[in-house]
């Protein structure tokens, strides 16, 4: 199983969002080959969800995209076994707790195990919640990586670092996913905060979409979601612009110049 700290090790971590099978299921392969061939570390999948909660319209969109290619829960699975036969990229699922439960813990924890998913982010289960599934992931070796609000405070970043696994998610604003213009939220210090409380790498997401949100200087690692998934939306050969784009933030990542992509 992929320890997810070692995506951090050599240089900040670029993370993207993909939602499983959109537009469809060839395509979501693709996508994850390509975003593999330039430099991206780890890819999220999303698992499409009736009622996701933190996503915005960007997502939500994909998603229906998704149904209308009758993506099931297993059939993200399926989609995994054809990724795995043509890379080893880190993969972790973004989900959400319904589809968890109703797969069954166990069985949906050994799937991932046996297919090298190396983490769940579950964006409606909060750290109260966790304690009847995070056993069972652990048994699977299965990180529940956490999500980290801005209003948290020490005591609930110091509670959340004592369970958390993986990387820590620092959402960059409040609200849904979406990209977003300006960030106000006073991300060092809250970055700072997380760092006293854990060794773990800290990755930044939730609006990130461009060169200058990358925040190389604050956080290990950025997530980037709803700007891939509207390149996916957007472009008839995704994977192209998904590469220009990965190589766009690599760059800023490392702290090279970033030319403009489209």
């Amino acid at each position: 199983m992929t320890d997810l700290t070692t995506i951090f090790k050599n240089h900040k971590a670029f993370i993207a969002f993909v939602v499983a099978g959109d537009p469809n299921f060839e395509a979501t392969v693709d996508q994850v080959v390509a975003l593999a061939e330039v430099g991206c570390d780890l890819v999220e999948i999303g698992i499409p969800f009736s009622d996701p909660v933190a996503d915005g319209p960007e997502i939500q969109a994909a998603d229906l995209r998704a149904f209308d290619q009758y993506i099931t829960p297993q059939r993200v699975f399926e989609l995994v076994v054809a990724i795995r036969e043509k890379t080893t990229i880190p993969l972790v699922f973004l989900t959400y707790a319904n589809i968890v439960y109703q797969f069954d813990y166990a069985a949906f924890a050994q799937q991932c195990q046996s297919l090298n998913v190396a983490g769940l982010i579950i964006p409606d289960m909060p750290l109260e919640a966790s304690g009847e599934l995070r056993p069972t992931l652990d048994h699977y070796g299965i990180a529940l990586i956490p999500l980290i609000a801005p209003t948290s405070d020490d005591a609930r970043i110091a509670a959340i670092a004592q369970q958390a696994r993986g990387f820590m998610y620092v959402v960059s604003s409040l609200g849904v996913t979406g990209t977003r213009r300006h960030i106000t939220t006073d991300l060092a210090t809250l970055v700072a905060k997380i760092r006293h409380a854990t060794t773990l790498p800290v990755a930044i997401g939730f609006g990130i979409h461009e060169p200058a949100q990358a925040m190389a200087q604050i956080a290990d690692g950025v997530i980037v979601g709803s700007a891939v998934v509207h390149l996916i939306a957007t472009h008839q050969l995704a994977t192209a612009v998904l590469r220009d784009y990965t190589r766009w933030m690599r760059r800023a990542l490392d702290g090279r110049t970033a030319d403009t992509v489209d």
